[in-house]
């Protein structure tokens, strides 16, 4: 893949054969953000796993300390008091069938997906529209819930969550190039941390292998792991 001209002259800064600290990762992130938009900061986590077996697979979410900088869109499915609570707490669309109509007919505007248990079974007819963009409510994620007020709070204020894809590959937003550097660090931090405990039985010999963070579009930045969990246990 041919690159452009600013990737290149940004690329230049960064030392690939070099692990940087956290502070000069995010630091380096922030300088190599080349785009005209606040871009987003990522992780990308390599695993020693194997996804393709279920005592593999890591799955789970992690509140970020300075958030994730994008204003996210939260609507549940939710009736009678849960449904007051989720507006309470911040939700931005709340409701039951009406809900599922109105996505039905082709309304898709918002980034999250929650739900009370009893409101599944409506939710279900959603399977396939929800299912295809990683929208559908799922317990393991939190997303299926009767704490509505702490769950829509959490997704409102930097909720993140993350999953490891089939190569064994973990790729998760943490900020914002407009993050101060600290910022970027302790969310790292605080991202990494979350994936170690949620290390699963079945996985074998290092499971921490490698990461790599980047802007959007910029060039991939390594870090030093173990700095980066100690960061984390200073927290």
């Amino acid at each position: 893949m041919a690159h452009g001209k600013k990737y290149l002259e940004a690329a230049k800064l960064v030392d690939r054969e070099k692990i940087y600290s956290p502070a000069e990762a995010a630091g380096l992130a922030k300088e190599t953000n080349y785009v005209a938009f606040d871009a987003t900061v990522e992780a990308h986590l390599r695993l020693g796993v194997d996804p393709r077996h279920a005592d593999q697979m890591v799955r789970g979410t992690v509140v970020l300390p300075h958030g994730t900088g994008k204003v996210v869109r939260v609507v549940v499915f939710a009736q009678g008091d849960k449904a007051q609570e989720a507006l309470r707490a911040g939700a931005d669309e709340v409701g039951g069938e009406d809900l599922v109509k109105k996505i039905e007919a082709g309304w898709l505007d918002f980034d999250v997906a929650l739900a009370t248990p009893d409101s599944m079974g409506l939710v279900g007819k959603l399977g396939k529209i929800l299912g295809r963009r990683g929208l559908m409510p799922n317990p393991k994620a939190g997303t299926i819930t009767f704490d509505l007020d702490r769950a829509v709070r959490e997704v409102k204020g930097g909720r993140v969550e993350f999953k490891v894809d089939k190569s064994g590959i973990i790729h998760t937003a943490f900020g914002k190039a407009s993050f101060e550097q600290d910022a970027l660090v302790a969310n790292l931090a605080a991202l990494i941390d979350a994936i170690n405990r949620a290390r699963p039985s079945g996985a074998k010999g290092q499971y921490l292998r490698g990461l790599t963070i980047a802007a959007t579009m910029g060039p991939g930045i390594r870090v030093d792991l173990p700095a980066v969990l100690a960061a984390a246990n200073a927290a």
